[in-house]
């Protein structure tokens, strides 16, 4: 009985030693994201007084897209870095804001290539805990959920496209900022080599021309731009010399 018992723990022992290290069998992570993007710029918005502190910035009216897509390298089960390329579109529009007899409006096309440090500031106990839930309830399952956060350097090359009202104000139409990204995101454990997430990031930019536009009398701060992203990330087997293994 003594023996049996022995042998028990020691195989539980054993499997949470395990468990601990399987991370570092893939400390590669490639990932994919795509949803809407929205921008808060001069073009558009409402005034401080009618803006439900900037709630009514956020529109259907004023929102676009952004893809991308990441590879991340994993320092430990806390910390992670990843190397990040998006392609977003920014709409703003003086329609039904504040400004509306201006008339101005802008669609800008950005690149933004980024450098993101993340920090889990909830993990789940085992890498492999999701052999252990299916068929199990929900609450069992939110059990693999994991939540980050995450803070960054980067880029944007962007080109604007405004109409002929904002055109004739003699604007910058393009040009390359840096980007200062941070946010927050949650990922989930699905199977051994796929995870499934959501994450929302602010960008700030160093520019003021992200639409286009720039007032000296009215503009007070740079341009600001958020992406809310649902993720895929697949996890790439690392081979002995720490490398990403793609068979």
């Amino acid at each position: 009985m003594k023996r049996s018992l022995l042998i028990v723990i020691l195989f539980c022992f054993a499997v949470q030693l395990s468990d601990a290290q399987l991370w570092k069998m893939k400390r590669w992570e490639a990932q994919a994201g795509i949803g809407p993007s929205f921008s808060f710029p001069d073009v558009g918005g409402f005034s401080q007084g009618d803006n439900l502190l900037g709630l009514r910035d956020i529109s259907y009216r004023q929102t676009r897209f952004n893809i991308g897509g990441s590879i991340r390298y994993r320092w430990s089960r806390t910390v992670n870095t990843r190397l990040s390329l998006t392609y977003a579109m920014l709409h703003s529009t003086d329609e039904r804001g504040s400004n509306e007899g201006r008339q101005f409006e802008s669609l800008t096309h950005l690149f933004e290539p980024s450098m993101i440090l993340e920090y889990y500031f909830i993990k789940n106990k085992y890498e492999s805990s999701y052999l252990f839930l299916r068929g199990k309830s929900l609450w069992s399952l939110l059990g693999s959920l994991d939540m980050y956060a995450f803070a960054g350097v980067g880029g944007a090359l962007y080109s604007v496209n405004a109409n002929d009202y904002l055109t004739s104000k003699n604007q910058k139409s393009s040009g390359f900022t840096g980007v200062i990204p941070a946010g927050i995101g949650a990922t989930l454990i699905y199977t051994p080599n796929i995870n499934f997430g959501i994450e929302l990031g602010g960008r700030y930019t160093l520019t003021d021309y992200l639409d286009g536009y720039h007032s000296e009398q009215f503009s007070k701060a740079n341009d600001v731009y958020y992406l809310l992203n649902f993720t895929v990330t697949y996890k790439l087997k690392t081979s002995p010399k720490g490398l990403p293994s793609f068979r």
